[in-house]
């Protein structure tokens, strides 16, 4: 996969279209090379986490340096495959999953207390002081059953937010 749109093959289309479980049609797709094209401004291939950060809504993002982990050295397969998460055809579970890998950080399978308090630092950043974050975490995994010794696994947390009403959508532009 070259670094222009007419580069895509139909067959190129399809493949990406399979890896990412047809969350995206050929049209979006190609409007996803598109913009990976642009963001690889080397035309190395897969795009740099300095490259990712020139999307401003990306840099801005409070959790852009967990993400940044996630999306570092990405292909084009593996960037749309990323997004497919944040697809409105995409499943729960699929959502879920990706949520659980901004938590576990370290890749462990496992998300800690310490774990969920980096991150609502993160999200909440001044406005709140960490005691005030630990006694709502604790309050929060306590009326969910767990206690701040707690490890919660990717179950776990399907169970807590395995809502139907879950939303985390993202709108592919398509010329």
């Amino acid at each position: 996969m070259g670094n222009s749109s007419s580069m895509l093959t139909q067959y190129d289309i399809e493949e990406v279209q399979q890896h990412c479980q047809r969350l995206f049609s050929q049209q979006e797709i190609v409007s996803l090379y598109e913009r990976f094209c642009q963001l690889d401004r080397n035309a190395k291939g897969f795009i740099s986490a300095d490259e990712f950060l020139s999307v401003p809504e990306f840099a801005m993002h409070p959790l852009s340096q967990r993400l940044l982990k996630m999306v570092d050295g990405l292909n084009f397969k593996d960037f749309v495959a990323f997004l497919s998460a944040f697809s409105a055809k995409a499943s729960v579970q699929m959502k879920i999953k990706l949520i659980f890998k901004v938590y576990d950080s370290d890749g462990n399978g496992k998300v800690s207390f310490n774990d969920i308090l980096e991150v609502l630092r993160d999200l909440s950043g001044s406005f709140i002081s960490d005691n005030q974050r630990e006694q709502v975490l604790t309050q929060l995994l306590k009326e969910a059953g767990y206690s701040k010794d707690s490890y919660l696994t990717l179950d776990d947390f399907i169970k807590v937010l395995g809502s139907p009403g879950l939303k985390m959508e993202v709108e592919v532009p398509v010329d």
